[in-house]
């Protein structure tokens, strides 16, 4: 997993970088960064500023040391209409996202012919998550049309101390594992050879009222995010029957920050600011048959009953306590670990939190938003975003094998749209 990047198109050009001084100090990861591997304002932010260093015992740790951050001022020969948003490979990445090459966050500003702009950052998700990436640059934005900063990030990593003793679930077990416990790789069916690529589409609001209400069909309310995901699961199923895989699994990544602060009003508001890691990544696994043969409402229920298994505060206080029970042994969630061997794999995380809509550099809202997440395993992953343009609409990236994609697009193409200027047009 070498980078997480974030991509936002603005109309006009202006930007401001400043490095502010700042004692050095070192900020120990929390249990829930160590689960993390490596995945390629700052005063309030000195965590970006930066690097990661290994500690007395191998462990990563942040020494903070003002070491500040790669900053790219480039220009384009291209009109924001004539981007591919749709193919990031080819439009995106490598030209207007920056390669992280020192420290943990790089940022690259790219005037267009147009007189647009495309801001664009790549940081180690071992730092920060997506919650805490949304809320340093909604708090650049302020900064940088001269407004107090809305939320100003906690670093306090004791709301991450594991207890003493600790209490581990079981199921811990089965979502979590040590890299030194990994297996080897099994044997793999004969299929045709694949690459992983990126692809975002566009899913208008009535769409996803339709599949919720499929998936809605049975009597039990289920989310929007859930019967999204169950729908995908069905389309990833059809591939694998195709290819022989007999079984198929999905995960759905889950923030803890809201079950943390739980029965404790100041804890709660802490958490609501923590910069770092707090997501687990509960997984289900079912027959590729039952996938394809039974209704969406039957795969939703599925996806509900392995996301109910995360989605309390003993969930995530357990999974603090299990870090802590095999450090300093690095960790990775199980998902990500047995894709293509047992058959395809891929997790799906909402960026719905995703404020694309206030990252107001000065020149007005953004027309486009989304994070790229290119991180090199075998399993996929697919993030689905709220449009800038449309209440409701959704931006969908999608990092799957390239004839997972064909598949989707050839089935849901009356769903899923490959993204185009068009659609990032108000109404």
């Amino acid at each position: 997993m070498d980078a997480a990047d974030f991509t936002v198109t603005m109309s006009k050009e202006e930007t401001v970088a400043a490095v502010l001084p700042l004692q050095e100090h070192w900020l120990p990861f929390s249990n829930l960064d160590l689960l993390l591997p490596p995945v390629d304002a700052l005063v309030s932010y000195y965590a970006f500023a930066g690097e990661v260093v290994a500690n007395t015992v191998g462990e990563p740790e942040l020494l903070c040391n003002n070491r500040g951050v790669d900053f790219v001022e480039a220009y384009a020969d291209v009109e924001l209409r004539n981007l591919d948003l749709h193919n990031p490979d080819e439009t995106i990445e490598g030209k207007l996202v920056p390669k992280k090459k020192h420290g943990v966050l790089s940022v690259q500003a790219t005037e267009l012919r147009c007189g647009g702009t495309v801001v664009a950052c790549t940081f180690d998700h071992r730092i920060a998550d997506a919650y805490s990436a949304n809320m340093f640059i909604v708090s650049w934005a302020e900064m940088a049309r001269s407004k107090s900063m809305s939320s100003v990030p906690s670093f306090r990593r004791s709301l991450m101390n594991p207890r003493h003793p600790g209490c581990i679930d079981v199921s811990l077990d089965q979502m979590y594992v040590p890299i030194s416990s990994l297996p080897p790789p099994k044997q793999k069916f004969d299929q045709p050879s694949d690459t992983l690529i990126s692809r975002i589409y566009y899913i208008t609001s009535e769409q996803l009222n339709d599949l919720q209400s499929l998936a809605c069909s049975d009597g039990y309310k289920r989310t929007k995010l859930e019967s999204f995901s169950a729908f995908l699961w069905k389309m990833v199923a059809l591939l694998a029957a195709k290819d022989g895989f007999k079984f198929t699994k999905m995960g759905i990544v889950v923030d803890g920050r809201v079950r943390l602060g739980e029965g404790d009003e100041h804890k709660a508001s802490l958490m609501g600011s923590y910069f770092g890691n707090v997501l687990s990544i509960p997984f289900g696994g079912q027959s590729v048959k039952d996938l394809i043969e039974k209704p969406l409402s039957w795969v939703a229920n599925q996806v509900h009953d392995f996301l109910d298994q995360a989605v309390t505060k003993e969930h995530f206080l357990g999974l603090i306590d299990w870090v802590e029970a095999h450090r300093p042994e690095p960790a990775l969630a199980k998902i990500y670990s047995n894709g293509s061997d047992e058959g395809p794999a891929f997790v799906v995380s909402s960026g719905q939190r995703f404020p694309v809509w206030k990252v107001d550099f000065g020149w007005g809202r953004p027309v486009f938003g989304s994070y790229h997440f290119p991180w090199g395993g075998d399993s996929g992953y697919v993030m689905p975003m709220p449009s800038p343009a449309r209440e409701g609409d959704w931006v969908v990236y999608m990092h799957l094998f390239k004839r997972q994609l064909e598949l989707i697009e050839a089935e849901a193409g009356n769903v899923l749209k490959p993204l185009a200027f068009d659609y990032l047009q108000a109404d």
